[in-house]
């Protein structure tokens, strides 16, 4: 759905890092140099980056009226 503020193993805030790494990969950059860039070591943090489906625009389709 939505990247979470938080994650959820470490408690680190992330979620403002989110447009930025989504930008950066639709430019067409390496995921693993812009994980580093934006301080993002440890694994957990990095597996809600790369494991986040971006759902959000599918599921407003069935919003109800």
């Amino acid at each position: 759905m939505i990247i979470p503020i938080r994650c959820f193993s470490c408690g680190k805030p992330i979620a403002h890092l989110w447009n930025s790494y989504k930008e950066r990969v639709i430019k067409g950059e390496n995921r693993t140099k812009i994980l580093d860039e934006l301080g993002l070591e440890r694994y957990c943090c990095r597996s809600m980056f790369l494991g986040h489906v971006d759902l959000i625009d599918t599921i407003a389709e069935f919003k109800k009226s």
